[in-house]
């Protein structure tokens, strides 16, 4: 496999990322892992879906890394009464103009905090499909286009409890990665136990980066090589998951797109300007966990067929 020399990143934008990681594990204590997926997938210029228990940490670490990246932020609370305008905005009727002027909602901001979106209704989870994907909204005939870079951090608590409703498909496609956070070790939980409350923290964070350095950096994260080889890598695990007997639905091409850039900003996060198998590993369970149908009679859960289909793949 070609490897390239050059450095990956100017040395200034190298320690800003890394000043910004760092930031983000003095808030979420014990979790350096989850949050490097975080920037992981702020750099390949996707979505983030965090999914785990109430009180784990899911919202702070989505206040963290708005403090911390220098963008525009809004929260939205998902509720079962929840609009689609409520989220995207609402034209009204100005009389003494004669028209009806748009009013954007809490959509239009650069970091936007979904929060526990699956206790929403699916046509308001839905509203969010467009933004998503193309990074504008549509009403009454009009584009109004976002503000780059336009990210998306939802938060959402298992299906099994109380009040939920199961993202659609089509929306979890949506999201680049998803990943949940899990208990604190004893460490990190005696260390949080004993700390300032985790708002006062957030509140004194300094931005580390900003809009135009995150555009440029997704720039440097596109230009990473992945050779042939590793190409093909990727087409081999998305044709494994279309083959197993117990996957209903396996990986689409979009699947295999967001692995490649995924594996790109694993690649630049480790400051190296190509891309290596063990890339597409890192993050090949968190890009297709949540992508994956599973067969009526199937036997075993996402996360071990996951595991199946890396080690029945090889490295060529």
């Amino acid at each position: 496999m070609n490897e390239t020399t050059h450095p990956p990143l100017r040395a200034d934008l190298r320690d800003a990322l890394a000043r910004a990681v760092h930031q983000v594990n003095t808030v979420v204590l014990g979790k350096p892992h989850e949050v490097r997926l975080a920037f992981v997938c702020l750099l390949a210029g996707g979505h983030l879906l965090i999914e785990d228990l109430p009180g784990i940490g899911k919202t702070t670490l989505a206040h963290a890394l708005a403090a911390t990246l220098g963008l525009g932020f809004q929260r939205v609370q998902f509720t079962s009464d929840l609009l689609p305008s409520d989220i995207i905005g609402v034209g009204i009727y100005e009389r003494e103009a004669g028209v009806f002027k748009f009013h954007p909602g809490p959509l239009f901001t650069q970091l936007l905090l979904a929060d526990e979106i699956n206790r929403a209704m699916p046509k308001t989870q839905s509203a969010l499909l467009e933004a998503m994907a193309e990074g504008q909204v549509t009403v009454d005939g009009t584009t109004h286009r976002l503000a780059p870079p336009f990210f998306v951090v939802a938060t959402q608590n298992p299906l099994d409890l109380a009040g939920t409703w199961p993202l659609p498909d089509s929306q979890l496609d949506r999201f680049m990665l998803r990943m949940s956070l899990g208990y604190p070790d004893r460490d990190a939980e005696r260390a949080m136990l004993g700390a300032s409350d985790r708002r006062d923290v957030i509140a004194a964070l300094a931005p580390c980066l900003g809009p135009d350095r995150i555009l440029e950096l997704r720039q440097a994260c596109a230009a990473v090589l992945a050779s042939p080889a590793l190409i093909e890598y990727v087409q081999a695990l998305l044709a494994a998951s279309r083959d197993h007997p117990e996957i209903r639905v396996g990986l689409s091409p979009r699947a295999g797109l967001a692995l490649l850039a995924a594996a790109r900003a694993h690649a630049l996060l480790a400051g190296r300007a190509h891309c290596v198998p063990e890339d597409v590993q890192a993050v090949f369970p968190f890009v297709a966990g949540h992508r994956l149908g599973l067969g009526a009679n199937a036997r075993i859960d996402r996360t071990r067929l996951v595991a199946q289909l890396l080690e029945a793949t090889p490295v060529r």
